[in-house]
């Protein structure tokens, strides 16, 4: 008895040494339940899982209940492959035990933060991987996975007598009418590939990413006599297998048509519209020729990442790089389609179907449009002039500029100096600055005392081109004190407002502000004529000095006052008194050559930004502090006996050292 009792706890201490197999490890874990049972009705699954080595790809419940496609019991076949693999030897691809064995595309994304690997569109659970041997001692690797993989897979097997299994890219849009695309049809693609004997290009064998437009992208009829064999080249990337999860927002990559003349890029955009993800892919002609316009064509990817033999395949809304709607077109498709500027047009046509910025857009022959972004909308303060429609009108104005304005021409323009453009709303400007950070360069636009980013230049269209940006213009969500802090041109008098906490009202909403407020080149000219001056500005033990000169630029009332009201007041012959806590303001103002002028003590000041307005006051940017010579002398004997001090206090110190050595 006392033998039995021993062999017994010998045989569970075995079992409990041994290591689970990926059979086992599956039925334990509950996450996996549904693939599972995928699994267990498949008998080349389980013979593959009790005979021969495997890797399986395993999706969690999760991706079953997002999965919206066919779920028969070959699915799980493209889950496994006959060799087990670990992810340190992920290889580009690997063979799936499908009819045909079509490739499973392996992708590593390395950024600063993370090294994800991919399994065509899935994302692989690291930290989740597992390897044992099965009963009959084969090697086997399991890896969960975040998306159910999906096939191309024809209608119905056995429903032709020449089935195609595991197609390139031409021989799938060859035969697209076989396969399970929804309701898309190819032909008129696959015509002009025909047409324009470019078979070759979706033939050719490695990994490349294609990218097809519908049937329905070819409205008008005329759209298709604007592709040329260019322009299929410009819808494949050679070398890479993109799928858009696993491919960074943004990042470009060159296609076929990247040659000495015209050099076209590509590049992924996601974009949340309410609750659902939209990816589109952007064509980007950096340069062009007399048949290829520069720009950016945005297409809505209506069905990603099908996979395919030599890549995988995106089935896209409209050609690229073909450029032959207007502006108002592209947001009229955009509005259709729930594209990125759906919600602006829709702003636009509440104004009604013969309101003048829209008949402007349909007219106009050169322009450029700062559009916002279906998120800009949603902002509160947008929110509350929406029914304003004589503000709104002018808000949608200052979007607008009467001239055709590509990206690269608004940076060679503002290489010396910032550079403004204007807009189609009267005697109002946009203001234009470059954040360089690394190779990269960020555009941002200010307009109505709103800083917006450009998230999306050069959209290119017959009569112009379409920025989107981030925010709307005109309509101001910060304080004073908030945009002093933000405004890249506005930084030495916010610095210098830091000192005996002169900005800390700036945030308060119970009056109402009007600042003067020199801009950073106003300042440095300033340094350049009075550099001990300037310097005692930042002095620690002279904060004094600095608050007065900057309460002479601030006006604290019951109202804030644009330029338009000082002109009013304070004209070319009658001085306006405004009060500050220091000194009377006297100011006269006069507009010359479609700018604005302030005189102070006896100076005409240039006003570089009028009218930058915030929730509790305006801001007018100058291009002079108002310092007066008093100032200046000031600051020079305090410097003057600042310097006299410390010479003093060495010299004390070098006789003291003598008397100890003596």
């Amino acid at each position: 008895m006392r033998g039995l009792v021993m062999l017994l706890l010998m045989a569970t201490a075995t079992l409990a040494d041994r290591k689970m197999t990926i059979y086992e490890k599956l039925r334990e874990d509950a996450d996996l339940s549904q693939f599972l049972a995928l699994l267990e009705r498949n008998q080349i699954a389980n013979s593959t899982l009790q005979f021969r080595q495997m890797t399986l790809f395993a999706p969690t419940n999760q991706a079953f209940q997002r999965y919206n496609g066919d779920m028969d019991d070959s699915l799980v076949l493209y889950h496994i492959s006959n060799l087990a693999i670990t992810l340190t030897n992920l290889d580009y691809a690997i063979s799936s035990e499908l009819d045909g064995n079509p490739p499973l595309w392996v992708t590593r994304r390395r950024d600063a933060m993370h090294d994800d690997i991919y399994i065509n569109n899935a994302k692989v659970d690291v930290s989740r991987s597992y390897q044992a041997a099965n009963r009959n001692g084969k090697r086997q690797v399991l890896h969960v996975i975040d998306q159910v993989l999906q096939p191309l897979q024809p209608h119905v097997s056995g429903s032709t007598s020449n089935p195609v299994y595991n197609p390139n890219a031409y021989q799938f849009l060859e035969h697209s009418d076989l396969f399970n695309i929804g309701v898309h049809r190819l032909r008129s693609f696959r015509q002009k590939v025909n047409q324009l004997k470019k078979k070759e290009v979706l033939n050719a064998d490695g990994r490349h990413t294609f990218f097809i437009p519908v049937d329905e992208g070819f409205k008008p009829t005329t759209r298709s006599d604007l592709i040329d064999e260019k322009v299929v080249d410009g819808h494949v990337i050679p070398h890479h297998v993109l799928f858009t999860q696993a491919t960074p927002d943004g990042r470009e990559f060159e296609t076929l048509a990247f040659g000495d003349n015209v050099k076209v890029i590509i590049s992924f955009s996601t974009a949340i519209n309410g609750r659902e993800e939209i990816t589109y892919v952007k064509s980007n002609t950096v340069a062009g020729d007399t048949k290829h316009s520069k720009g950016v064509v945005m297409a809505d990817i209506v069905r990603a990442n099908i996979p395919v033999k030599n890549g995988v395949v995106h089935l896209i809304q409209r050609p690229l790089m073909v450029v032959d709607t207007s502006i108002v077109d592209f947001l009229k498709v955009s509005e259709k389609e729930d594209g990125p500027l759906c919600k602006f047009y829709e702003v636009i046509m509440d104004l009604g179907t013969n309101n003048q910025f829209l008949v402007e857009l349909s007219t106009g022959k050169d322009l450029t449009l700062f559009a916002p972004s279906n998120e800009a909308w949603n902002e509160f303060s947008v929110q509350n002039i929406m029914r304003n429609h004589p503000r709104l009108n002018e808000i949608l104005k200052l979007h607008l500029v009467r001239e055709r304005l590509p990206m690269d021409l608004i940076l060679q323009n503002n290489l010396n100096q910032i550079y403004q453009a204007p807009t189609a709303l009267a005697k109002k400007y946009l203001y234009f600055n470059v954040l360089t950070k690394g190779h990269n360069q960020t555009l941002t636009v200010e307009g109505g005392g709103v800083n917006a980013t450009v998230s999306q230049p050069n959209i290119a269209a017959t009569n112009g081109f379409i920025h989107i940006i981030d925010r709307v213009l005109g309509v101001p969500y910060t304080t004073v004190f908030e945009k002093l802090k933000t405004d890249p041109m506005l930084n030495i008098t916010y610095n210098l407002g830091k000192r005996q906490m002169f900005n800390h009202p700036l945030n308060e909403m119970e009056h109402r502000y009007t600042y003067f407020v020199p801009r950073d080149h106003a300042w440095l000219k300033f340094q350049i004529r009075h550099p001990s001056a300037f310097k005692a500005l930042f002095r620690e033990d002279y904060g004094y000095f600095t608050k007065q000169i900057l309460e002479r630029h601030l006006i604290r009332a019951g109202r804030a006052y644009s330029v338009s009201d000082l002109k009013l007041l304070a004209n070319d012959t009658h001085p306006f008194v405004l009060p500050t806590s220091r000194d009377p303001l006297r100011m006269r103002v006069k507009e010359s050559d479609k700018n604005y002028y302030v005189e102070w003590n006896g100076r005409w000041i240039h006003v570089f930004r009028p009218d930058v307005e915030c929730t509790n006051g305006i801001i007018h940017v100058i291009d002079e502090p108002f310092v007066l010579e008093s100032d200046i002398h000031a600051a020079g004997s305090a410097e003057t006996l600042c310097l006299a001090n410390t010479f003093f206090l060495l010299l004390i110190s070098f006789v003291f050292v003598r008397i100890l050595e003596n």
